[in-house]
């Protein structure tokens, strides 16, 4: 195999990549997506914008696996991820399609890891994302289609359902994420 057949690999510190550039441009394309549910509403093209939006996740978190994942794309593509679904929640909520208090719930959920999982960073410690956490998100994108998918759009119960469901996910997430940085903190003190 010759060098340019070789796949382009980046080190931990590399910030231009191209799993970052998927990542960058998934956080632009976020307020394209939220302008589309407040001004649109349940229409198949803001479906298809939000399950572009949403899937390109998948598809930086491959090219990342296949040349190389860093620092700045592990701080980048949750953030990016925590934009396109708080955004949408909180327009659904603005727009009276969901009620304020679960998404209230996922959002303190949302920002107060963010925080936590920076705060443990500095301190060496690094809290991996778990399976149970990708089932929270595709739930809480679950819940955001209920209300976007035309033929959905007008079934409330469907909606509370998904809503309450993503609620109570995203909250036992927050909890074992909790317990794996106290764990994890607490190797690095001893």
């Amino acid at each position: 195999m010759t060098d340019m057949a070789k796949t382009t690999t980046f080190g931990p510190t590399a910030l231009a990549t191209p799993a970052n550039a998927l990542t960058v441009a998934r956080l632009l394309a976020t307020p394209v997506f939220v302008a589309m549910i407040v001004v649109q509403g349940a229409t198949w093209w803001t479906v298809v914008v939000g399950v572009v939006v949403a899937g390109s996740d998948g598809v930086d978190g491959w090219v990342a696996r296949r040349q190389g994942t860093t620092r700045s794309g592990a701080f980048l593509d949750p953030l990016a991820d925590k934009a396109v679904v708080l955004g949408a929640l909180v327009a659904l909520a603005a727009e009276h399609h969901l009620p304020w208090l679960p998404v209230g719930l996922i959002a303190t959920r949302e920002v107060t890891l963010v925080a936590y999982r920076s705060w443990a960073g500095r301190r060496g410690v690094s809290i991996p994302a778990r399976t149970s956490a990708k089932v929270k998100t595709l739930v809480q994108d679950l819940a955001i289609a209920t209300c976007l998918v035309p033929p959905l759009a007008h079934d409330h119960t469907l909606q509370l359902v998904a809503i309450w469901v993503a609620a109570a996910l995203t909250v036992g997430t927050g909890a074992q994420y909790l317990l794996d940085g106290r764990r994890a903190l607490r190797k690095v003190l001893q």
